[in-house]
């Protein structure tokens, strides 16, 4: 699935390809986890983002590959839309110098069709190296309330480079984002998101009072 194929997330049930990592035509990553939330629901993942903003925070989400974080932004006010999240992580094994724009869920997807396919909310963002000006993928977890609690769907894309001359060919981008970046980020989300929903709901009873 491409980007612009993103509202295929908001059709009814499961798509063919819901985990693991694939190489798209044009030379990009694309990688989907799913992630069974029991106890959670859409409005505490909207809760978190809005919540996080140290480097504790960030380790309770991955104590073992999250090391350091820091917000860019206005934080305090459960917003992070707009905000740039900067952190430093593992994935797959090697050390990565990230940052993380958060965008309107509208910026990727038909947001009028969110309460017929059951969406609470969707987290989205463009993302890139920390220390250069350069974006290169982009990423959307997509959340379903369901009776035992909420999943989450996630999406990356990586390889849609600004600018663009960065990485003008399959090859290239192939060469920048090879196989082993999709199998550790896939395996980096299954877990950081497995840690989430262990911790999420009584965090979000304790600092909400709901």
């Amino acid at each position: 699935m491409r980007l612009n194929q993103a509202n295929q997330l908001l059709e009814p049930g499961y798509l063919a390809f819901e985990s693991g990592y694939m190489r798209l035509e044009d030379g990009s990553l694309h990688v989907a986890s799913r992630t069974t939330m029991v106890g959670c629901r859409s409005r505490m993942i909207d809760f978190w983002f809005g919540f996080l903003r140290t480097t504790e925070h960030y380790k309770w989400w991955h104590p073992k590959d999250h090391v350091w974080c820091e917000w860019v932004g206005k934080r305090g006010t459960g917003a992070y839309v707009g905000g740039t999240h900067h952190v430093h992580e593992y994935i797959g094994g090697e050390l990565m110098k990230l940052k993380i724009h958060f965008r309107p869920p509208s910026d990727y997807l038909d947001t009028s069709r969110f309460a017929e396919a059951g969406v609470g909310t969707a987290v989205c963002a463009r993302v890139g190296p920390l220390d250069a000006p350069v974006w290169a993928g982009h990423l959307i977890h997509l959340i379903r309330d369901t009776d035992y609690g909420c999943e989450m769907r996630s999406r990356f894309w990586l390889g849609d480079f600004d600018p663009q001359e960065l990485a003008p060919t399959p090859e290239a981008r192939s060469q920048l984002f090879p196989d082993r970046v999709g199998a550790g980020l896939h395996k980096h989300c299954n877990e950081e998101m497995a840690y989430l929903a262990q911790f999420l709901p009584d965090l979000y009873a304790r600092e909400t009072r709901q």
